[in-house]
């Protein structure tokens, strides 16, 4: 496949080199974090998808976004299959409480993971369709219906924070194609009337647990408060400058769980202070801030939305893993984008900048 030479000059090369240096904290928070575990398989790992996500970047660029576009029926169709079989060969419900994962021979996967992004994808080009009409309460009333199939799916698993993950990037896509602030004002009275429900008939019991220890985890601090409570302590312990890689007390001596995955964040607060955590924030905020620009930047609205969709999807995986981890939100398993280990999640998380990357390089109309 030829990609014309003005393309590359389009790439937008500062984006990937902040991804990248989010990467190489990543990397190093991870090894220090398995450092106890025999760390070195899960480097390898790391890196072996933070190779094949470049890999994915490159070949994703070398295909219009638009292309997207004409496919968004089979792409919800699998989608939604893929979240189906869940319920039929999942895995790991006896260990989490919840069946996500899908394994073909020795590759293991969490088809929500990929549906995050197809469903932008999808939402993207409904949107694009029908954006001289979305005040009409019909089409609002189908686009949530369209995303809202595939979040019962997930939720069904469950897995609430994947949910309010969707959540987050539908609402700012809506936001960002025109609804209207009394269509906004209407759904939060919905939302509110309709909590008590969602407590008792939607949340499992481990769900409600969660939300009732967030608020005050010293209840159960030995059971389920002993999450927040341990990574309270890693982030304070850092103070201003860290402890040092491989010298955090309570991740070297593993009083902090799910170190590497939901809690690395902790574990950076740990090792490398306030001054570590200052600069990969400041390298996520550059990276949305780039994110945001290429939205507003896009050629079309359809481009938009896809770009739109990534940044809230990214900002709020983001928020919800820092606040996680300092006390400010429910501990719902999220992990912490191009930091945390986990090949799907990092692979995804890849293809959704490259969608992005995609759309900066063909923000001007190119006649070949």
């Amino acid at each position: 496949m030829k990609i014309d030479t003005r393309l590359l000059k389009k790439v937008d090369y500062g984006l990937i080199i902040i991804v990248l240096l989010i990467c190489i904290i990543g990397i190093v928070a991870v090894n220090s974090a398995t450092h106890s575990l025999g760390g070195e398989r899960y480097i390898k790992t790391q890196i072996a998808s933070i190779i094949m996500g470049m890999v994915s970047i490159v070949v994703i660029m070398l295909i219009d976004y638009n292309t997207l576009a004409k496919i968004y029926i089979p792409i919800y169709i699998i989608t939604n299959l893929m979240l189906l079989s869940v319920f039929i060969f999942g895995e790991g419900k006896e260990e989490w409480g919840a069946s996500r994962w899908i394994r073909i021979g020795g590759f293991g996967f969490q088809p929500a993971d990929f549906a995050k992004l197809a469903i932008i994808i999808c939402l993207a080009k409904f949107l694009d369709d029908n954006k001289d009409i979305l005040y009409k309460p019909s089409v609002i009333f189908k686009a949530l219906l369209f995303v809202g199939i595939p979040m019962v799916l997930i939720l069904a698993q469950p897995d609430l924070g994947t949910t309010l993950i969707f959540s987050a990037f539908v609402f700012g896509m809506l936001f960002v194609a025109g609804l209207k602030y009394k269509h906004m004002i209407i759904a939060m009275v919905v939302g509110l009337v309709t909590a008590p429900f969602a407590w008792f008939g939607v949340l499992k019991p481990y769900q409600r647990t969660r939300i009732l220890i967030f608020l005050n985890p010293e209840q159960d601090p030995m059971g389920e408060g002993y999450h927040t409570l341990q990574s309270r302590v890693a982030v304070g312990a850092g103070m201003i400058w860290g402890k040092g890689l491989f010298n955090g007390t309570s991740n070297q001596f593993g009083f902090l769980p799910q170190k590497h995955t939901d809690f690395i964040f902790s574990v950076i607060a740990e090792e490398l202070g306030f001054v570590g955590v200052t600069v990969l924030i400041l390298l996520y905020l550059a990276m949305l801030y780039k994110c945001i620009n290429i939205a507003r930047e896009a050629k079309d609205d359809f481009g938009a939305y896809l770009a739109t969709g990534i940044t809230f999807m990214l900002a709020f995986h983001i928020f919800l893993n820092i606040a996680m981890a300092i006390g400010l939100a429910p501990v719902t398993g999220k992990p912490l984008p191009f930091v945390s280990y986990g090949g799907t999640f990092m692979l995804t998380n890849m293809m959704a900048l490259g969608i992005v990357l995609n759309v900066n390089m063909r923000r001007d109309k190119i006649n070949f």
